[in-house]
């Protein structure tokens, strides 16, 4: 048994399945290659949407610049996992006020404006309690390159600024007097494998940045690229070459900073799945074999409920199976349909998957499965047992499951 399949079977048998498996090592070495290929431009900032276990944020605190929160809820978690909310960035569409309330009454770094409502009812707020709250103005490019596995702009879209709009509307968020516009913020695309449309896109928002700031006369303190760089789900997936988008963005990035206006601003590259992603496995047991008018399914107790990414119902159009194996490795190869517990027919997390032969109580590993796992899963449809959650530093192996009411 190799090296990760005699770690992933410690975990199963300790705290059994199902249940996730965080690699800290690998998430030191991901956080390690980014800087080492883009850190000579952009600080890192953590999209804590994709995994906001409290365990894994605190280990990160020490490790990653800026954390970016989507929900009030998110900020505190932040906040008890010791993160100064002076490096946090607050983002999302549908902020309530009582939101934007809390998170400028506990100092927000900055709010990430994305329509002129919350502009309007953020400088209403920080007046009231005496402040001028930082902001960022996230913007809706019109166009992004092909490659990217959800877009976000040239399209309706309930993110950000309109570009097309920008030139009505950017004047009265300027205008508003307890707002500081210290900046600007476009995430356009996301999961993209391609290194030449991702140069593509950050040409894009270098232009974007360009034109607002120097129709408004910005001078920008932070300016956030949303990343956009993918992990490979599925067989067949080449990985992402940093080096290559490195040495394709070089010169633009240089010309971009060697710019007077732009020469003392932060450039931060907003990441979440490609810092965490790949580090994750999914554990789940086969509970039976049931051979069905021709075909071999494995029941499994953990489904649909723990893991609906890899069932294919976020975001996919078609499913494709991700990355698994057999923990053990094994012969004679088999196609496998893997379903959950769930009394439900959409629950199932592989089809037509090639495995060694199955048997009652084998463990199969989902890779990739760091992010938008446990945190994007109906976790408590049909109150089945929670997926245990662990980290693994090195030879330590610690529980870090949150507590829920199931």
């Amino acid at each position: 048994m190799n090296e990760l399949d005699v770690c992933l079977a410690k975990v199963a048998q300790k705290f059994g399945t199902p249940s996730y498996v965080f690699l800290a090592d690998a998430i030191d070495g991901r956080i390690a290659e980014v800087r080492a290929t883009l850190g000579q431009w952009f600080d890192l900032s953590y999209a804590m949407k994709c995994n906001p276990n409290p365990s894994l944020l605190h280990w990160l605190a020490d490790r990653v610049d800026f954390i970016d929160v989507s929900s009030i809820g998110e900020l505190r978690l932040a906040r008890q996992a010791g993160w100064d909310t002076a490096r946090a960035s607050f983002t999302g569409p549908g902020k309530r006020d009582a939101e934007i309330s809390e998170a400028i009454d506990v100092g927000i770094g900055e709010l990430i404006l994305e329509n002129l409502r919350e502009a309007v009812v953020a400088n209403k707020i920080a007046g009231e309690t005496g402040k001028v709250q930082d902001v960022l103005i996230r913007l809706a490019p019109s166009t992004v390159p092909k490659g990217f596995g959800d877009h976000m702009a040239g399209r309706p879209s309930p993110f950000g600024f309109d570009i097309e709009v920008a030139e009505e509307e950017l004047p009265q968020v300027l205008a508003l007097p307890h707002l500081n516009v210290v900046g600007l913020h476009i995430y356009s695309g996301t999961q993209c494998l391609k290194p030449h449309a991702i140069c593509e896109n950050y040409r894009i928002f270098m232009s974007v940045f360009r034109e607002i700031c120097e129709r408004h006369d910005i001078t920008p303190q932070k300016l956030v690229f949303g990343s956009g760089l993918g992990i490979p789900y599925h067989p067949g997936d080449t990985p992402l070459a940093l080096d290559d988008v490195a040495g394709n963005i070089r010169n633009d990035l240089e010309g971009f900073r060697a710019e007077p206006r732009f020469a003392g601003t932060k450039l931060i590259l907003e990441l979440g799945r490609f810092l965490v992603g790949e580090s994750g496995y999914f554990l789940t047991s086969v509970v039976a074999i049931k051979e069905s008018r021709g075909h071999n399914i494995g029941i499994c107790d953990g489904g649909m409920n723990n893991h609906l990414p890899a069932s294919g119902h976020f975001g996919m159009v078609i499913h494709r199976n991700y990355r698994m194996h057999r923990v053990g490795g094994g012969q004679d190869y088999q196609k496998y349909s893997l379903v959950g517990p769930l009394c439900t027919s959409i629950d199932r997390i592989a089809s037509g998957v090639m495995l060694p032969t199955l048997a009652h109580g084998d463990i199969v590993a989902v890779h990739s499965s760091g992010a938008y796992g446990m945190t994007a899963s109906p976790i408590h449809f049909i109150s089945h047992t929670l997926p245990r959650e662990v980290l693994v530093e090195g030879q330590t192996i610690t529980d870090i499951s949150r507590v829920f009411d199931i």
